[in-house]
């Protein structure tokens, strides 16, 4: 844990939990090479030398004890999947986006009722269209696309040593119908962690090596000294890192969020804002709002995920989650030495 990132995201975090009148929040930094946590922090929380003023709630940590359906950040690993795959290359045009697409009873539609008819895959990560996940979905079928998701270990705790982390397991892969299929394209149906979900992308960031989280760099006693092994695990091909860094590159400077973006800084980044579940269906209005990326994106020095429950002011990412990145963002590319280009 580096102090100054840590004063930093306790008190954006703060700020922007109040001004987007969300419920709750969470910010992880991470160093994507290594998988060493340079900051983490959640609201609401304890103070710690005053634990007996708090109830047993807050003394779980959320980052990585609470699980969140992920909604469109999730659409990062079903084309990076694909792509690994080979079931799509980045020109691949998708030939059922020009409309609403059903599924057995169900209508999938766009966020926002917009179509783009021969979106190719870096569009369809762009304007974050789910009938386009659908397409890549169908491409890539429900057996790939699930041992992709345990590849990046979206099945399991990330190992980070913190007591209680909490994992969501996976629903057996001869459960999965094609519904399952075309909502997990978009990120609904499937529960993660904040810290499963910096993790897995790390792997994007990290030239498709996902490394183990961990907040202590090394062990010390008298006499003796012992670093802790960082270790790699290698999820997708580099060059299928490279491609859908290059399509979540253009999502921060075209996608809906791009009027947050800093322009002249590399980002690669995707927004998501997710349904809650309750009681067998979900909210209409209720959501969690989300955004994922790191910098510099042709070599990250941090990756950064921030989530916000049930923002009041918007329900939408690009105008919650995503502005609040940005906040934070700007303080670590200062603190990190980022210059923007030219």
């Amino acid at each position: 844990i580096d102090k100054t990132i840590q004063i930093a995201l306790e008190k954006k975090l703060l700020g922007g939990i109040e001004k987007y009148g969300a419920k709750e929040g969470t910010v992880i930094v991470m160093d994507p090479a290594n998988g060493a946590v340079l900051g983490m922090s959640s609201y609401p929380s304890f103070e710690p030398d005053k634990y007996f003023d708090y109830g047993d709630l807050y003394f779980k940590n959320p980052a990585i004890s609470d699980t969140f359906e992920p909604g469109s950040v999730f659409k990062i690993f079903v084309m990076a999947a694909a792509l690994d795959a080979g079931a799509v290359k980045p020109e691949t045009i998708c030939d059922i986006c020009s409309g609403p697409f059903e599924v057995d009873k169900y209508l999938i539609e766009t966020w926002d009722k917009k179509y783009f008819p021969d979106s190719n895959m870096t569009d369809i990560i762009v304007h974050s269209d789910n009938v386009g996940m659908v397409f890549v979905g169908q491409k890539l079928g429900k057996e790939k696309l699930y041992d992709y998701l345990r590849k990046f270990g979206l099945n399991e705790i990330s190992g980070i040593d913190l007591q209680g982390e909490a994992a969501a397991p996976l629903r057996a892969k001869n459960d999965w119908s094609i519904v399952d299929l075309t909502t997990a394209s978009f990120g609904q149906g499937i529960a993660i962690t904040p810290i499963q979900m910096i993790r897995a992308a790390s792997a994007i960031a990290n030239n498709g090596k996902m490394p183990t989280p961990h907040v202590v760099e090394k062990l010390k006693g008298e006499g003796w000294e012992e670093s802790i092994e960082v270790k790699n695990k290698e999820v997708i091909g580099k060059e299928t890192a490279r491609q859908i860094t290059a399509m979540m590159s253009e999502a921060a400077k075209r996608g809906e969020a791009k009027w947050t973006n800093a322009r002249g800084f590399k980002v690669a980044g995707k927004t998501g804002t997710a349904q809650i579940p309750i009681a067998g269906h979900y909210d209409k209005e209720k959501t969690i709002a989300s955004f994922i990326g790191f910098a510099p994106a042709d070599n990250p020095k941090f990756i950064m995920l921030v989530t916000l429950r049930e923002p009041t002011s918007s329900p939408w990412a690009s105008e919650t989650a995503a502005p609040l990145w940005y906040s934070i963002a700007k303080d670590l590319f200062l603190y990190f030495g980022i210059q923007p280009e030219n």
